[in-house]
């Protein structure tokens, strides 16, 4: 084996929303999670749109290097990530592309700024608060939206993929700032979890894991029901519902799938809620529901009950993650205009400059007339001049004030032009 199949990639630089680096055909715009799988980067295509739309922010999901030395993950990786690209549904985050650029193995999805629910449910019991009954069967009614569409995804024949999640948790759900609930990774779950379970991260999603998926038996789309129960248990009463104080322990628990209904840790929820749930909590599979439409309907029968509106789950949102929705508005609009250093346009000021440094260290030449001196500005009403540029070369006036350089303004101007034979203009 050569020494350049050996060879790692180059570490993959993150860039930064006002700094972007050039990763194939898209700008990594900055690092904004990290896992033991991959790392997530906010990014954008090189190409503006062809109408002159506004940018779409994505996010690029790039396998760690080490993990992409076993063929058979990468394998698993590339065909669930085809399933990915056919899960097209407001209530999953929608996968653009899955590729490898320079030996790394990508997929770009839709970016969504806003938290995902274990950073919302942790934001809560750090605050001693609940999210609101209605703003979690809201997130119910998506969560539910989303596992009957992926659930009843047909092929290209037409025939129906039996797609099971297996991996259904508040990590894996994601909360826009704007109300929106989208499910992430649907698509390369299985994949995952054929390979997490060897590299020692699994531990963490028994949590969320059906009795029979514990147990190793053969699983249907009512494994999913079930961790969205444990979710939906788990928005209600802000506590986990199943705890264990070392691994057996906790699988014993959701073996056993013993569970009180959320009621009993939540006054505010009603009897209709209590029986949705702990249906879909049922530890006999013939008694839970027999899919995903099922259960969204009895979810949005209650949830038509508040009469509620997405804009409460918003505000929610910008409320108690004031601070990092304000930070991603601000990096949002960065990332959409920024360009790498070596690829952005010289500046005025860096014309001014050059122009000054030129100006400055050349020699007058034997025998030539000095210029004239120049008179200090004399304020209002008057040309000012620039130090260090030639007599004939001014700022243009602009504005309405006449006589008044308005040399704050013509810059602006002239960075959106874009044309140097408009930065200088001879005096008559």
């Amino acid at each position: 084996m050569s020494n350049s199949s050996l060879r790692k990639p180059p570490k993959l630089q993150p860039g930064s929303p006002k700094d972007p680096v050039r990763f194939g055909h898209y700008y990594l715009l900055g690092l904004i999670a990290r896992g033991g799988m991959a790392e997530v980067y906010r990014a954008r295509l090189v190409q503006s749109p062809a109408d002159g739309s506004e940018p779409r922010l994505l996010a690029i999901k790039v396998m760690r290097p080490e993990l992409a030395k076993e063929a058979r993950f990468v394998d698993m990786f590339h065909r669930e990530g085809q399933l990915a690209l056919m899960l097209k549904d407001n209530a999953i985050v929608e996968t653009v592309e899955l590729g490898n650029i320079d030996g790394r193995h990508f997929i770009a999805m839709e970016y969504i700024g806003g938290r995902d629910l274990t950073q919302i449910l942790r934001r809560c019991q750090k605050s001693s608060l609940r999210i609101p009954v209605p703003h979690a069967v809201h997130v119910g009614v998506g969560i539910a939206k989303g596992l009957d569409f992926a659930h009843n995804l047909v092929g290209p024949d037409g025939r129906r993929l039996s797609l099971v999640n297996r991996d259904v948790s508040p990590s894996n759900v994601r909360i826009a700032y704007s109300g929106d609930v989208k499910l992430l990774d649907f698509g390369i779950a299985q994949a995952l979890m054929k390979f997490t379970s060897e590299i020692g991260i699994l531990k963490g999603k028994f949590s969320y894991m059906s009795p029979e998926q514990i147990r190793g038996m053969p699983v249907d789309q009512r494994t999913d029901i079930f961790s969205a129960g444990i979710i939906i248990h788990e928005m209600l009463t802000t506590e986990k519902l199943f705890r264990g104080d070392t691994e057996f322990a906790l699988m014993e628990r959701v073996r056993k799938a013993d569970v009180d209904p959320p009621s009993k840790y939540n006054r505010r929820v009603s009897p209709e809620l209590d029986r949705i749930v702990m249906k879909a909590l049922a530890r006999d599979v013939a008694e839970r529901y027999a899919n995903s439409a099922e259960m969204h309907a009895d979810l949005k029968a209650v949830l038509d009950g508040y009469r509620f509106d997405v804009r409460e789950l918003r505000d929610f949102m910008r409320k108690e993650f004031r601070r990092e929705y304000t930070k991603d508005l601000q990096d949002s609009e960065s990332a959409r205009v920024s360009v790498p250093a070596g690829e952005r346009l010289p500046t005025f000021d860096n014309t001014i400059e050059a122009v000054t440094a030129v100006t400055k260290n050349t020699a007058p030449i034997p025998g030539a007339p000095l210029p004239p001196p120049v008179a200090p500005s004399l304020g209002e009403g008057t040309d000012s001049q620039i130090a260090g540029l030639p007599d004939d070369m001014q700022i243009e006036n602009s504005g309405s004030d006449a006589g008044t350089n308005n040399i704050a303004g013509q810059v602006l101007d002239e960075e959106k032009s874009g044309f140097w034979s408009r930065m200088f203009k001879k005096r008559k």
